[in-house]
């Protein structure tokens, strides 16, 4: 099946770092790697790049500039930041000071700033810059704990006086003396970590309560870092693209710790606003994101099509047309005929590369996708284009990945296998997946009663999600436990199934269907607003303002219509009757969303209760 999207696959070499834990592994990796490029960033519109050499003198300096501050062993630095190339300094720097490193959400208001870092015991406080720095002065004074703010960008901060706070540039020339007084301090302190001493904490959303500091040893860590090269290997010749938060389990497992391991190229975007243009400019060789940022690529190709000329639009549709017969055949487990290979081929040099060099995916052997659910014919469509599309499911207590998906055995709507250095299994009773390995997370920081709740007595945690496999061992995700709904009629639904072809629509963003006990299903739906605004701007709907275009009958009219395809595909008790537009322009920021831009369940049911009860009236 892969060579149908690969005409030359390469061959992945085997990669073997040596170490049982993460700062020696880093060390390791640098030693062999010195000359290369690891890390590269746009500054002032050039791509430059960091060779390993230079990422292993700026950790000595971090490592050494903590010490200097009397950093010891097993205490907590966290790290407030955007994902920049000084996160992951600042991050090895306390993994090799034998510390403990904990990550911030830069969206996170001053108020979780003061929980996090008072729940963790922070010593030391890394800020991106003076808006991040605002937040930790805000609440230093009820940081007893907290010694030192470093700041990574100092711009309009120069004429700032303050003992407790120093700029990383600073820190490192602390570290340059340090490390002339004690020039074995950090081989002694990364040669004393041990396998099971707590590495990292990633603080689990606060959707339900507080948040809860998932504690992952080197030793779960290390046993992912080397595990993800078993599910999908990569090596010094791959370049990937890092956007999402640091601080989230995906992209500190998935890009640096596992880039760390493989020695893969680590490209960071500018901002989120520039991934779209920032990804054409980086084409990976291998591409993950999160659902929401595939279903915004395939909007932008959709809005792009329907402004094209006839011929286009014509060439288009046959090119993808003849991508989706090739997808069927070999979703059918049958062998794709010659003629229709070389139509497949045909295809791909006069439409369908191109359609991927739109989007930035031309390089990429494979993409990946994660994190949440995506619709499967949003899958079905990257693969048509000639790019086999994976998908991957873990959580933030497995440290990653739990199940994968090869690219010969991709099955759309299904999470694939079990990664090969854990267990997944079925709850007989309940349907929940549950997961046991090495990989697992040793419990949450502080909080012994939701630990015992969540790892049962033989070691299996369980995840939350209810699934299925099937006799080949594929699993697939049918909704979160709690999220089910059982409408009054006594009708069990998995609103996530609904939800997904809803995002499919280039006009919509996110989608959450409500009917727990009710007579039927309604739905809030956040509309696309780049797509909705130019839909708007071509058929001459006016509007002033983004809750005014919401309110407009015309874009009602053309959500209704995409309602409409989407009841189709289900039973009539499965159909949508009625929605609502959530009328607020909602940003990470706004406490609706999750950091990686997910519509929060049950918060958006109770601040749109009003809204919800108005659909059920009458």
């Amino acid at each position: 099946m892969s060579n149908l999207w690969d005409v030359q696959p390469r061959r992945i070499e085997t990669i073997v770092v040596p170490g049982e834990t993460v700062p020696a592994i880093f060390w390791n990796a640098a030693k062999q790697r010195a000359d290369q490029t690891w890390l590269r960033e746009k500054d002032l519109g050039i791509w430059r790049a960091w060779t390993w050499q230079r990422v292993a003198d700026a950790v000595t300096e971090i490592a050494h500039g903590l010490m200097a501050l009397g950093f010891e062993r097993g205490e907590t630095v966290s790290i407030l930041s955007n994902t920049v190339v000084e996160w992951v300094l600042a991050d090895l720097g306390v993994l090799s000071c034998g510390g403990v490193s904990s990550g911030i959400y830069p969206t996170d208001a001053a108020s979780q700033v003061h929980y996090l870092c008072e729940d963790s015991r922070t010593v030391v406080l890394f800020v991106e810059n003076d808006e991040q720095l605002d937040k930790a002065l805000e609440v230093r004074a009820q940081l007893p704990l907290l010694r030192k703010i470093v700041v990574f960008d100092m711009e309009g901060l120069h004429d700032l006086q303050d003992d407790g706070v120093i700029s990383l540039e600073a820190l490192r020339e602390l570290g340059r003396a340090h490390r002339q007084q004690h020039p074995d301090a950090i081989a002694q302190r990364v040669s004393a970590v041990q396998p099971d001493d707590l590495a990292i904490l990633v603080y689990t959303s606060g959707t339900t309560g507080k948040p809860k500091g998932a504690m992952h040893s080197h030793r779960t860590l290390v046993t992912s870092m080397r595990g993800y090269n078993l599910t999908g290997g990569q090596d010094e010749q791959d370049e990937r693209m890092c956007f999402l938060p640091l601080c989230h389990i995906a992209e500190r497992m998935g890009g640096e710790y596992f880039c760390m391991y493989t020695g893969s190229k680590l490209n960071f975007v500018e901002n989120p606003e520039t991934v779209p243009e920032n990804v054409r400019e980086i084409a990976p060789t291998v591409a993950v994101a999160v659902p929401r940022v595939w279903e915004k690529f395939y909007s932008a190709v959709t809005i792009a099509i329907k402004e094209s000329g006839r011929l286009q639009q014509l060439a288009y549709a046959w090119g993808v047309a003849t991508g989706m017969q090739v997808v069927d055949k070999v979703m059918a487990g049958q062998p794709v005929p010659g003629s229709l290979k070389l139509k497949f081929r045909l295809a791909r040099l006069l439409v369908l590369d191109n359609v991927r060099k739109l989007i930035g995916i031309h390089r990429a052997r494979a993409c990946i996708t994660g994190a949440a659910p995506i619709s499967p014919d949003l899958v079905r469509w990257y693969m048509a284009l000639g790019v086999p599309m994976a998908e991957v499911w873990g959580m933030t207590e497995t440290g990653g990945i739990s199940t994968y998906t090869p690219v010969d055995r991709i099955r759309p709507g299904r999470i694939g296998i079990a990664a090969p250095y854990n267990e997944v299994r079925i709850d007989e009773v309940t349907g929940e997946i549950l997961v046991r390995g090495p990989n697992v997370f040793t419990g949450y920081l502080n909080q012994p009663e939701k630990t015992a709740e969540t790892i049962d007595k033989d070691g299996w945690l369980h995840t939350g999600d209810v699934g299925q496999v099937d006799a080949e061992g594929t699993f697939r995700i049918t909704d979160r436990m709690k999220d089910i709904i059982i409408t009054a009629g006594g009708k069990n639904v998995t609103p996530t199934e609904i939800e997904n072809e809803l995002k499919f629509s280039p006009y919509v963003t996110d989608a959450v269907v409500i009917g727990d006990a009710r007579p039927y299903l309604v739905v809030l739906i956040m509309i696309d607003q780049e797509n909705v605004e130019k839909y708007a701007q071509d058929n001459d709907v006016p509007f002033s303002n983004y809750a005014s275009l919401t309110r407009a009958p015309e874009v009602r009219a053309l959500i209704q219509a995409e309602i409409d395809r989407v009841n189709k595909k289900f039973a009539r008790v499965e159909q949508i009757k009625k929605f609502h537009l959530i009328d607020a322009q909602l940003t990470a920021e706004d406490e609706e969303l999750t950091p990686t831009m997910k519509l929060k369940r049950k918060l958006v049911q109770k601040k749109y209760a009003p809204q919800i009860e108005a659909m059920y009236a009458g």
